[in-house]
């Protein structure tokens, strides 16, 4: 089926290395994060490294702005479970040191180191260590002299302020880069990453930046990032969150999964946004599967409905799912059901049968229900719903008839 929006051809770009992962080409996409812990911290910053990457970040970016700093990378970059850049913000012997340390990408913003002969001398001890940098442009801090040229931070100024980089970089026959123009604004933003991906061919590192706190921050990154993937355009992203980074992981690795971009890791839980029929409190047994599932890696997409009249026919295509009625929990194996528990155990079965499902598959866990009885009580659980609730349990014919006889009273006067 073809989908409208979504062409299924990726953007042509250039293959670098960070580390042992591969950005760009035909390469998965990648999900990235940054450490808030102070670097110079080592097993602190190791902790939050591990816990980005057990939430799905593939490459970890840790501040270097001081000696502390860079001292704390030499230790932690032997230690990391994933490849880790270095940010560096205003001084450019701080790049050098991080990558005397072993860091395995550098992120330079051109609107912080501005003289040539220092971007220069980075590009050249990059090039002979085969260590690849992030051309990070930002809208809040392009040089000044492109404001001025531009009448403020517009998409123009931010993709010359990558050109610019670049030119510096060929120069010293320097090419193992990625870039990114990061703007607070999502449409200035999504603009800058169209006319970029015009005019180079580097791999693209996609961001929303100063995001804000979630919600408002998932959704403006979301937003952005997924605007340009669906067109093709990106080839790592992270969100920008004020935000325990782990939810940063997570955001980024569950937006690849929704649009198919990568395998799915974890569970993918959906739920009914409930109704008249509903027989439990569905947002408080989803959030409850949340929490039950966890980081559990299982790749399996699991329901929670509401009631049992409809929930299993509406969600047949979910691995796994669990329908309320008459007090109890029916579960359901691609819209089949397989097993009825009391409503108080239908989070716990569920993830016992997601388990079951990850490592025997979905044929052997109905061959091992009792389905002629599960289907023989969903049956009646139905039957009793719908002798007490009728067929529309949220009376939607006497709304319907109620708007009939309004609209001909005034049709009338």
């Amino acid at each position: 089926m073809e989908v409208k929006g979504w062409s299924g051809e990726r953007r042509p770009s250039r293959v670098i290395n960070v580390g042992s992962v591969p950005v760009g080409g035909d390469s998965p996409i990648t999900v990235q994060s940054m450490t808030v812990t102070k670097t110079a911290d080592v097993e602190g910053t190791l902790q939050q490294i591990y816990a980005l990457a057990a939430a799905g970040c593939d490459i970890v970016r840790c501040t270097c702005n001081e000696s502390e700093a860079a001292v704390g990378l030499a230790q932690i970059v032997p230690r990391s479970p994933i490849p880790v850049i270095a940010d560096i913000h205003h001084q450019y012997k701080m790049a050098l040191a991080a990558l005397d340390a072993g860091v395995h990408g550098l992120r330079l913003n051109p609107g912080n180191i501005r003289r040539p002969e220092h971007i220069k001398a980075v590009a050249s001890e990059c090039r002979d260590r085969r260590v690849p940098i992030r051309v990070g442009v930002n809208a809040g801090s392009l040089d000044p002299d492109l404001y001025e040229k531009y009448g403020g931070a517009t998409p123009e100024a931010m993709v010359e302020s990558a050109q610019r980089e670049l030119e510096y970089f060929a120069e010293v026959d320097f090419d193992l880069v990625k870039i990114s123009v990061k703007a607070s604004s999502v449409p200035l933003m999504v603009e800058a990453y169209r006319q970029l991906a015009e005019v180079t061919d580097h791999p693209l590192h996609l961001g929303v930046t100063e995001a804000g706190p979630p919600p408002a921050g998932l959704v403006k990154a979301t937003a952005g990032i997924s605007t340009l993937l669906m067109e093709g355009i990106g080839d790592t992203i992270r969100y920008s969150l004020t935000a325990d980074p782990v939810e940063e992981a997570r955001a980024g690795r569950q937006l690849l999964e929704a649009l198919g971009l990568r395998e799915r890791k974890n569970v993918d839980l959906i739920a009914c946004p409930s109704c008249g029929r509903a027989e439990v409190d569905v947002i408080d047994v989803a959030q409850k599967a949340m929490e039950a599932f966890g980081e559990r890696q299982l790749p399996l997409q699991v329901a929670v409905m509401g009631c049992v009249v409809n929930g299993p026919g509406e969600a047949r295509e979910a691995d796994l799912g669990i329908a309320a009625g008459n007090k109890r929990g029916h579960l359901f194996i691609k819209g089949r059901n397989v097993a009825v528990v009391p409503e108080d155990e239908m989070v716990g079965a569920l993830v016992e049968w997601a388990e079951f499902i990850h490592e025997h598959g979905t044929e052997a866990a109905i061959a091992r229900a009792d389905t002629a009885r599960a289907e023989r009580e969903a049956e009646k659980d139905r039957s009793m719903l719908l002798a007490e609730q009728g067929d529309d349990a949220n009376n939607t014919t006497e709304r319907i008839v109620e708007i009939g006889r309004r609209l001909s009273g005034d049709s009338a006067s």
